[in-house]
């Protein structure tokens, strides 16, 4: 008798999925992190993802970081939605978990998400977002600066962690600024 490799083949995908997760625990934080300093406009230098179709090439449409902000000890992310004839702003805040440099949301349908500041000179920053959506866990790790190109030592950093944890490089969309007003 065969035995059916269904099973298996399943279990392998999971095995390899699971090493490019990291629990939170795992994941390393700026020591003395200060939310208020990652105030302001950010660019996208580098984005991986543990999902290789989390960001296709060919939609149209684009999600990209405009800027961070802070309020208490709140953090909010400042989004956009871009694409032919559609920008849309979104804003998503983040609460403190209790853990230094790490924050965590929630939005409808009960998905949450947590990030972590793992490092920054506050020039260059290496975040860390592990999305939960209907139990599937997605982890994005970005290399953000406040100028182009970055800091190649702080790319440096941020591929090796690529390297270590198996993530698949995705496309990266800056905005200029925000949505036009409408006319």
């Amino acid at each position: 008798m065969v035995p059916q490799r269904g099973p298996l083949l399943l279990l392998a995908l999971s095995l390899g999925l699971a090493c490019a997760q990291q629990t939170l625990e795992e994941v390393p934080v700026q020591p003395g992190f200060n939310a208020q300093k990652v105030e302001g406009r950010w660019l996208t230098i580098q984005l991986a993802s543990s999902r290789a179709h989390l960001v296709s090439p060919a939609d149209p449409l684009r999600l990209g970081l405009h800027s961070i902000w802070t309020r208490d000890e709140d953090v909010t992310f400042v989004l956009f939605w871009t694409g032919e004839g559609v920008c849309q702003g979104v804003n998503v805040t983040v609460h403190p978990t209790g853990l230094q440099g790490q924050f965590q949301g929630s939005w409808e349908g009960g998905n949450s998400m947590h990030v972590c500041f793992v490092g920054t000179d506050y020039s260059n920053l290496v975040l860390y977002v592990r999305l939960e959506d209907a139990g599937e866990v997605t982890s994005l790790w970005a290399l953000l600066a406040r100028t182009t190109p970055g800091d190649p030592t702080w790319l440096g950093k941020y591929l090796e962690y690529v390297r270590e944890l198996r993530l698949h490089k995705a496309p990266v969309f800056n905005l200029d600024a925000r949505c036009p007003p409408a006319e």
